[in-house]
């Protein structure tokens, strides 16, 4: 069992190890990765011994030891779980089912769902942050989704916001300073929705509620299910669990009370304006 799933699956053991990885990580020092390029580094040094005396007369290449990749057979061939990989394959899948006539983005990863959703569609994106270079199908737009004064009403039919709005008003994207930025940015959602349109949301769940300053919110999913019922009916949810495995289309009832036994999962919520 690796240092990761270890840590994953003892929530006391996760509390305390966590400020201290997220601290070093802020400094470039990625502890994981640290302890897992130790643990490779022997057989490496082994190997480079054997290339190096392999070098005969008729491979004569000059070898030198200065791009050392030490952690990487001890992982798997790629991820394949996680809040990110999960959600981004299924709501990406759910727009390419409905068809929306206009989809537009608020924030989610540009080198994730925004170009799974490119690959077979045009998509609008709304970010703080400086768009990146043009590309095909992506339509950038730098803008501040706390500001009360964005005039897009109805603007579009269908909307997701992957992993973004927990982020609203903590300042980590340049954002002004706001403890209920997340409100602002949920208004806003809102407002440029066309009636019967459909809203993806998605954000960290879990126990405690809590703001992780200045990196994100983890909301209660009743704090959500309350914030959207003026103006939406829930169709679907789905959450990623504290190991990063999907659970597609669950009932909420007694799993929103205890938050789906997350500490810091992903909730996915599928609504349509009412």
């Amino acid at each position: 069992m690796s240092i990761e799933s270890v840590v994953k699956s003892n929530r006391k053991l996760r509390k305390l190890i966590e400020p201290f990885y997220w601290w070093t990580l802020a400094f470039g020092i990625d502890a994981v990765k640290f302890v897992r390029a130790f643990r490779g580094l022997p057989s490496v040094i082994k190997e480079y011994y054997i290339i190096k005396k392999s070098n005969d007369i008729k491979n004569k290449y000059k070898i030198r030891f200065a791009v050392p990749v030490l952690d990487e057979k001890l992982t798997e061939s790629g991820t394949a779980s996680g809040h990110y990989f999960h959600q981004d394959l299924l709501v990406a899948r759910k727009i390419f089912q409905r068809q929306p006539i206009k989809h537009v983005d608020i924030g989610s990863r540009v080198d994730g769902f925004v170009a799974h959703v490119a690959t077979f569609r045009e998509i609008e994106v709304f970010d703080i942050r400086t768009p990146p270079m043009p590309v095909s199908n992506m339509i950038f737009k730098q803008c501040d989704f706390m500001d009360a004064g964005i005039a897009l009403n109805d603007y579009c039919d269908s909307i997701s916001c992957l992993h973004a709005l927990e982020h609203f008003g903590l300042g980590r994207y340049g954002d002004s300073i706001d403890i209920n930025g997340h409100l602002r940015g949920f208004n806003n959602l809102d407002g440029i929705l066309q009636s019967g349109g459909i809203l993806y949301l998605s954000i960290p769940i879990g126990s405690p509620q809590r703001i992780e300053f200045n990196g994100h919110r983890v909301f209660a999913i009743n704090t959500i299910l309350e914030m959207a019922k003026a103006h939406f009916e829930l169709i679907e949810f789905s959450y990623v669990d504290d190991k990063g495995d999907l659970h597609e289309n669950v009932t909420l009832n007694s799993q929103s009370i205890n938050n789906c036994d997350c500490y810091f999962g992903c909730g996915i919520f599928e609504f349509r304006k009412i």
